[in-house]
């Protein structure tokens, strides 16, 4: 799954190149209120425009589940794209997707033009795979290039099924960096190798948590899902998130650690409030929480353990918050992991979704070595799972 041709391993030119990139933005009255994507997905459009390509770019945006939602269009990032590129980037308005003003508008493209097709979601067939629209996508190329990493870890028709019928598939650049990065980390790490998982859910991280057992030096456990362990070993959370289906599993989970030689490291101290609130009074407990209160982030003296465990690491990977970050009371447990890892000289990957939002609201985006552009994806990856997206395009 590492070794797979690039958009530098291909020769372009005259060809059409349909790119499946992640224009999945954040939208408000038309307007895009995040363009970290569209950002991210320049290089390799450039790369592709200057090899004399015609470059039809795909995306989804959204969740319109087969209809054609004007509010879900991809119009406004057109337009966008075309001030980023200094360039015409033609929009083909087919509700259908690849419909007569897509076909009329490639028919005519020169090298170096630019277009973009309307949301792939408009269509139901996207998301199962399906044959028909497949087909549909390939026929307007000659050579496809998936950049879409935030849906690598799903088997849609822009991303998996098209390949069955381009003889040509390769990974753009972001798709090359994530391969890179959260690849090399999980399967070649310099170590120290350092592991922190956070958010709320022990069952969404399962397999992560096992999988990362058998490859990391130290496990970091932070967030909600640190009370299924707090309970597991026999301390009061009082009225605190927690999977009473998963103790047992916490409990193997330490086992494990030990088996391995692996240092497992869970908080020692909680900031407790009594309500789910940003005002609430808080305090910081060492021990047993009392029946009424909520542990909402982790106290100052994990901070400074998890900050001391992480100080000489060679590799960290981190996916999910500490606390409740988007309240500023219970943000400081987040804050100083951030801290710590934009202090190491190691490589630090921030694994996508709310530890991704977290570190560029923070302000630390710019001292991580990388920052995931897929949560669910990036996720999949740490449990060593293979990814269709990934899978599907042609090895070197």
């Amino acid at each position: 799954m590492l070794n797979k041709k690039s958009v530098d391993d291909i020769n372009v030119k005259g060809q059409r190149v349909l790119v499946r990139c992640d224009f999945n933005v954040p939208l408000q009255d038309g307007k895009i209120t995040d363009e970290n994507r569209l950002v991210a997905a320049l290089p390799t459009i450039k790369k592709l425009i200057n090899d004399g390509g015609k470059v039809i770019l795909c995306s989804h945006l959204g969740k319109p589940k087969g209809e054609a939602k004007p509010e879900l269009s991809l119009a406004p990032v057109a337009k966008r794209l075309s001030e980023l590129l200094g360039q015409e980037v033609k929009f083909a308005a087919d509700p259908e997707v690849v419909g007569p003003n897509a076909k009329a508008a490639v028919a005519a493209m020169k090298d170096g033009d630019v277009i973009l097709l309307e949301n792939t979601r408009y269509r139901k067939e996207e998301t199962k795979n399906g044959d028909e629209f497949s087909q549909e996508l390939a026929s307007l190329a000659d050579v496809f290039v998936d950049d879409a990493f935030g849906t690598a870890h799903r088997a849609h028709c822009s991303n998996v099924g098209v390949t069955k019928y381009v003889k040509t598939s390769v990974v753009g650049y972001l798709m090359q960096k994530e391969i890179d990065f959260l690849g090399n980390a999980v399967n070649n790490p310099q170590r120290p190798f350092v592991a922190i998982l956070g958010g709320s859910k022990v069952s969404s991280k399962i397999s992560v948590i096992n999988n990362l057992l058998d490859k990391v030096d130290v496990l970091i456990i932070g967030g909600g899902m640190c009370f299924t362990f707090a309970k597991a070993q026999g301390l009061e959370i009082g009225k605190s998130l927690v999977e009473d289906d998963y103790l047992d599993y916490a409990k193997e989970m330490v086992e494990k650690a030990k088996e391995k030689g692996v240092k497992l490291l869970l908080p020692v101290d909680t900031v407790a409030a009594k309500e789910f609130s940003n005002d609430a009074p808080f305090r910081v407990v060492e021990g047993d929480l009392a029946p009424d209160e909520i542990g909402l982030d982790i106290g100052p003296k994990t901070q400074a353990l998890y900050a001391d465990a992480v100080k000489d690491a060679k590799t960290v990977v981190w996916n999910g918050p500490m606390g409740v970050f988007e309240m500023s009371n219970f943000a400081a447990g987040t804050i100083a992991v951030a801290k710590a890892l934009a202090e190491i000289d190691g490589t630090t990957i921030i694994g996508g979704g709310d530890s991704a939002a977290a570190v560029n609201q923070l302000g630390f985006g710019d001292k991580m070595t990388h920052i995931s552009t897929g949560g669910g994806a990036s996720l999949e990856f740490l449990e060593g799972k293979e990814l269709p997206g990934v899978a599907a395009a042609n090895d070197k």
